[in-house]
């Protein structure tokens, strides 16, 4: 198979400059660079991407303040994940692959590199998107609905009949999270603000508020006797809160630190004491768990593992999509020209669900 493979015959004059949105630095959002490029060939194993929807993860609210734990260097184009569809493919994909990828809809985790028109990447890395998704309802199930998948079912290996407590169950991560508990039959208690607990009751799930309400005591009014999981994104002195909410048995996910996003000072620290007091807890003889989690751990030392387990979890969302069983929480569409509006949104804290980018 040679590069320079047409999606169709008629696709034969390809783009020949792409459109990508550069970090230059620690800035505002308006401060973001749009920049036009040649678009590259891809090389052997790689596939040129026509980016259909990328989106705004928290990620992303961390690496524009310098704070992502290992973010690259500035600048950078910042982008955690994309659907797309494949326009060309390079040499040594595979006999009969490559021809098949052309034209084919697809879906990447990426960790950088998704804000962009056109994207190159590694064949290996692509998982087929279904039919009847649109590309943006399937741009929200890509690092969100993976983590969500991973969270409850690699992690806490939760069962039907259980109790767990979600933070932030209005979020990107957090909204794909409750669904997929609700759909295994377990009952879910979730954290977010006044104003998304009308949605939430729609779901099933018991909201609580946590501007308002204290918010173990009422977590230990709804579970007595602690709950089987808690998937904890904030961090900070409220993870303590969370271990000490765990049933005899019970997970403890820790996979963030929302509380310091806006903190100065070392991006490291957070997460080391994160993981210091994940090492501790599993060190003492009381039978519960904790994991500090990340989407893109493993990846460096058993690529093939990784990518297997990315294709696995997230067809298993893409397949609840189809059924119905989840349904994309899409707050706002934005295209890739007003990517500032779509950062300050996702930042706001007043949406549920994601803020997808067309470009």
């Amino acid at each position: 198979m040679t590069a320079k493979t047409p999606a169709t015959p008629d696709a034969a004059a390809l783009p020949e400059e792409l459109t990508e949105v550069v970090l230059p630095g620690v800035v505002e959002p308006e401060g973001l660079l749009l920049r036009r490029r040649p678009v590259p060939s891809p090389g052997p194993g790689q596939v040129l991407v026509r980016v259909a929807a990328t989106g705004v993860s928290f990620a992303e609210q961390q690496m524009r303040r310098g704070r992502y734990y290992d973010q690259p260097p500035f600048p950078f184009v910042p982008g955690y994940d994309l659907v797309g569809t494949v326009l060309e493919v390079g040499e040594g994909v595979g006999e009969g692959v490559g021809a098949a990828l052309v034209g084919s809809r697809v879906a990447a985790l990426t960790k950088t590199g998704g804000w962009v028109s056109h994207a190159l990447l590694d064949a290996a890395d692509l998982v087929p998107v279904p039919e009847g998704l649109s590309a943006a309802r399937a741009e929200t199930a890509v690092v969100n609905g993976v983590t969500a998948w991973q969270l409850l079912h690699r992690k806490a290996r939760v069962r039907a009949g259980q109790t767990v407590l979600v933070h932030g169950a209005n979020g990107g991560v957090g909204s794909t999270l409750v669904q997929l508990a609700l759909a295994a039959g377990v009952r879910v208690i979730g954290t977010a603000a006044e104003r998304h607990h009308a949605a939430l009751r729609r779901l099933g799930v018991l909201p609580v508020d946590y501007r308002t309400e204290d918010v173990p005591a009422r977590v230990r009014e709804l579970a007595p006797e602690g709950v089987a999981a808690v998937f904890d994104h904030i961090g900070g002195p409220g993870v303590l809160d969370s271990w000490r909410l765990l049933a005899p048995g019970g997970t403890l996910v820790a996979y963030g630190s929302a509380s310091t996003r806006d903190d100065t000072g070392s991006k490291q620290w957070p997460v080391l004491k994160l993981l210091g007091r994940v090492w501790w807890w599993n060190a003492l003889p009381n039978g519960r768990h904790a994991y500090f989690y990340n989407v893109w751990a493993g990846r460096a030392f058993a690529k093939d593992r990784f990518r297997a387990r990315l294709r696995a979890d997230l067809g298993e969302v893409f397949a609840a999509l189809d059924r119905g069983d989840i349904t994309a929480q899409i707050a706002a569409e934005l295209p890739l020209d007003r990517v500032a509006e779509a950062l300050r949104l996702a930042e706001s804290g007043t949406v549920a669900g994601k803020v997808v980018l067309t470009p």
